[in-house]
């Protein structure tokens, strides 16, 4: 079994690093991928910590110190790719990882902004390479993914889907009613996804949220894991 970890971390993991990184070296998945990484002292000391133990291939951006961005850790080789051309102003938020069998894109897309990014997107999925995208959509399917219908790019995400790509809770889980992340008034949002190519469906085995590490208080969202095997 592979296991693919993706995780918003909160603003590069303050204070709570040593229990993020503790925590994610005891699930051991094979690829990690962190949204709200930061290129700073915080993020140095998050590879260093995966790198003893053994999370040998790492994938970074040149992001501002204070800028949120992507990183992509993982036990198992694979070509790093940085896309700086996927959008003028968040050009450190999508990353990708060419491993044998697929592409792994991590991201952190923004929240209820304007961006290219879900064009860069769809314009990945057009390509033959199967790939998984996994991470901090800030968006979701209104009625379905929250109670109202705040999100924004749901037309994007029904586009994904129409490409051949299928979000993999939804695979694995149906309609049930899960949520990644809440607001301080209570009210939850699904911002966290998987989608996985058509032909890599076969070989997903499951697709779950982690909310005792968000219960805890280790971030301000749940981790979320997709297994294959």
């Amino acid at each position: 079994m592979l296991r693919i970890l993706s995780w918003n971390i909160r603003q590069g993991g303050g204070s709570r690093l040593l229990k993020i990184t503790s925590r994610l070296t005891t699930l051991a998945a094979e690829v990690v991928v962190l949204s709200e990484y930061r290129n700073n002292e915080s993020g140095r000391k998050i590879r260093a910590n995966l790198l003893a133990s053994g999370y040998r291939f790492q994938l970074v951006s040149n992001a501002k110190t204070a800028d949120n961005s992507v990183a992509i850790f993982s036990k198992l080789p694979f070509n790093g790719r940085l896309h700086p051309d996927s959008d003028e102003n968040y050009s450190a938020n999508v990353l990708s990882a060419e491993f044998e069998a697929f592409t792994v894109i991590g991201m952190y897309l923004p929240h209820k902004k304007k961006h290219k990014l879900f064009d860069f997107l769809l314009d990945c999925a057009a390509s033959e390479v199967p790939h998984i995208m996994v991470g901090d959509f800030n968006s979701g399917k209104n009625y379905i993914d929250q109670v109202g219908n705040s999100f924004w790019y749901e037309d994007k995400l029904l586009a994904l889907e129409a490409d051949g790509y299928q979000d993999a809770f939804r695979y694995k889980h149906g309609q049930v009613k899960e949520y990644s992340w809440y607001s301080h008034q209570g009210n939850g949002y699904r911002y966290d996804h998987t989608y996985v190519h058509k032909n890599l469906l076969a070989i997903s085995s499951d697709c779950y949220y982690l909310h005792e590490w968000r219960e805890e208080g280790l971030s301000d969202h749940s981790p979320m894991v997709l297994e294959l095997g």
